[in-house]
């Protein structure tokens, strides 16, 4: 846990997407792409994702829909877990591979050295601890593996990239009054966690989780959160309830749905959530999402930290890649916006490298995107895109 952050609090997040019982065909999964028109066709996705409604008491995104994840703790980096994943320690990472970014351009959450603040768990294993915890409170899904299972456990190393593991399968072992003790338990007291796993003889499943990307908070913003984003895949949709205290409703969609259900008004999603929906949004098939993410998580991410772009009929959050993104970004919150006189088909027409997020009001977005992702990552498909052909260009 890096208590040295002035102005972030660290957390993590897990995009869970789960396989649907029915097994559309290729042809009925193209089709359903296909209408551009009506976005929100259940038979254009053969799996869902999990979004959790915030309440509207939260001193955060009030009534927000969000991915399950939450604040780091302390007991996630905890040296108790050494005894717990001892099988392998000895693992680069644990087992969960080493990322080739260079360390320069890796994202502070990730690079920083947390053996100099005390902690011999290394971050990418203790923010998938708290990913996994996390989903546990607020959604009752336990991402874990037996004891008994951890020699069948496949670790991601550089030389076999080319073949992702089987979708993830959450274990029947432990009865619904075993596991919502224990959730009580580890809701008033993170550290429970730990004890949790020892007294069910199992580990939290950080290998199903594939590194996805890095947000962080816009300027301004009371709370400022720089997250670390993983995405995992199931195989089917597992019991799922909310913890009718900072969540009080869950809902497993479409892709499509979710986007489709935004521009409706039915919900309201953060920018995040907008444009990794519709990264998403590529992947029709489970398998090909699954697929894409564990082959691509070993190249790395950004960090992503929005600037409020604010012209004469709409404001952007810029992202990096943007021509007018800043150079120097101020971390501190003491500056974090870039005004203009120009209006948003101006700004089109002038033809520079764009990355932003566009709104017009709180439902009315869209990405403008002219710059190919780095790390092997894709651009969103949003709103009337899905179904369309990969453009390098205004999506």
């Amino acid at each position: 846990m890096n208590t040295a952050l002035k102005h972030w609090r660290e957390a993590a997040t897990v995009i869970l997407a789960a396989g649907l019982r029915r097994t559309p065909t290729a042809d009925s999964l193209k089709a359903g792409l296909g209408k551009v028109t009506d976005i929100a066709h259940k038979s254009a996705f053969d799996y869902q994702v999990l979004l959790l409604k915030r309440s509207g008491r939260s001193g955060y995104m009030p009534n927000a829909y969000v991915f399950p994840g939450g604040l780091v703790e302390s007991s996630d980096f905890s040296s108790e877990w050494q005894e717990i994943f001892k099988a392998f320690t000895e693992a680069p990472n644990y087992g969960i591979g080493v990322v080739k970014q260079p360390p320069a351009s890796r994202p502070p959450i990730f690079a920083t050295d947390r053996s100099q603040l005390g902690s011999p768990i290394p971050g990418d294993v203790a923010f998938r601890i708290c990913a996994v915890r996390e989903t546990f409170e607020e959604s009752g899904v336990l991402l874990a593996v037996p004891k008994h299972e951890e020699s069948g456990i496949r670790v991601h190393t550089d030389d076999n990239s080319d073949s992702q593991p089987t979708l993830t399968r959450l274990t029947g072992l432990w009865s619904k009054d075993v596991l919502s003790k224990w959730r009580s338990q580890v809701i008033d007291n993170p550290a429970n966690f730990i004890k949790m796993c020892r007294e069910l003889q199992c580990l939290p499943n950080i290998w199903a989780l594939h590194e996805w990307g890095n947000w962080l908070t816009p300027l301004g913003k009371q709370r400022r959160y720089d997250t670390a984003f993983y995405i995992c895949c199931l195989d089917e949709i597992p019991y799922t309830l909310h913890d009718e205290k900072e969540i009080v409703h869950f809902k497993w969609a479409t892709p499509s749905e979710v986007l489709h259900s935004y521009k409706s008004k039915e919900i309201w999603i953060a920018p995040p959530q907008y444009y990794d929906l519709g990264r998403m949004s590529h992947f029709p098939a489970l398998g090909d999402l699954h697929r894409f993410a564990w082959q691509r998580s070993l190249e790395g991410c950004e960090q992503w930290l929005p600037i409020l772009l604010v012209s004469p009929d709409c404001h952007a959050g810029l992202l990096p890649g943007d021509d007018l993104y800043p150079e120097k970004v101020d971390t501190s919150g003491k500056s974090g916006v870039v005004k203009i006189e120009k209006s948003l088909g101006e700004l089109q027409r002038d033809r520079v490298n764009m990355h932003r997020i566009v709104s017009r009001d709180p439902y009315s977005r869209s990405i403008q995107m002219n710059i190919r992702p780095k790390y092997n990552h894709l651009p969103p498909l949003c709103g009337e895109d899905v179904g369309g052909a990969f453009k390098n260009s205004k999506l």
